[in-house]
């Protein structure tokens, strides 16, 4: 007969709860694991597999009492420690949904909008287009299976434990934040200086001739330009868009620097 005794019950439990907690938090907010048009099933059914798979590997998990306020503790922090490694990645495709945005504006398409099937909101059509090129390229380039390792990894470096985050992790997270409107900037300035010089350009000849009608011809010219600017600028987007995801992993693991 099998003896098993609660203390090695509540030693499977715990190794497999918290690090099912980190897996499922990152899979809420990720880019591509999180969309609309995934299943909640299917997050469910994924986020058990990967953890299926890497526990194994992992260090044992503390010996503590799933039902004591230090293991709810340990699990509002993996939780928030898994939030924060999708957040990293999903600023990166709000960046590219702001700098559409910013370049509609301009080009005087602010009202053409659609469906973002990722989050279920309406996005510029000029930033549903930057989303959908970041997707295939963040496919192209196994971002999705990048991902997973650095979740793995995270574990290495930031094991499951009472003192996994401090104040001072939160915080280097929400600086990281702020690189959201820099990365938006350098993807849309190319469109938004080229907008701006035919602007200038139209109210100079608007002062030159003042009968002419420069709404009927500056906004089909300014749409057009604004087109041919996205078709000849489309090709930088890869190298920004590889620069945005090396920062946004680097900025996850700078929290293993912060470990003691």
């Amino acid at each position: 007969m099998i003896d098993i005794s609660s203390g090695q019950i509540t030693s499977w439990l715990n190794g497999m709860f918290w690090p099912f907690t980190r897996v499922a938090g990152m899979l809420i907010i990720a880019p591509i694991f999180s969309g609309r048009t995934v299943p909640v099933r299917i997050r469910l059914l994924l986020a058990l597999m990967i953890t299926a798979i890497i526990v194994p590997v992992l260090p044992s998990a503390p010996d503590i009492d799933p039902f004591s306020p230090a293991s709810a503790l340990i699990t509002a922090q993996q939780f928030i420690l898994g939030v924060a490694i999708g957040f990293s990645v999903q600023l990166i495709f709000a960046a590219l949904v702001l700098a559409g945005q910013t370049i509609a504006m301009g080009m005087g398409l602010g009202f053409a909008s659609m469906v973002d099937p990722q989050n279920g909101v309406q996005v510029p059509v000029i930033g549903q287009y930057y989303v959908v090129m970041a997707t295939l390229l963040f496919l192209g380039l196994n971002g999705h299976l990048a991902l997973v390792q650095l979740l793995f990894n995270s574990f290495e470096f930031i094991p499951v434990g009472t003192d996994s985050l401090d104040r001072g992790d939160l915080k280097s997270m929400a600086y990281w934040g702020s690189r959201l409107f820099t990365n938006a900037i350098q993807v849309s300035i190319p469109a938004v200086i080229a907008i701006l010089l035919v602007n200038i350009s139209f109210g100079v000849v608007a002062r030159a001739a003042p009968q002419l009608n420069i709404f009927g011809v500056g906004f089909p010219v300014i749409m057009v330009l604004g087109f041919t600017v996205l078709t000849f600028s489309i090709s930088g987007l890869l190298p920004q868009f590889t620069l945005m995801v090396d920062e946004s992993f680097s900025a996850i693991m700078q929290l293993a620097e912060r470990q003691p």
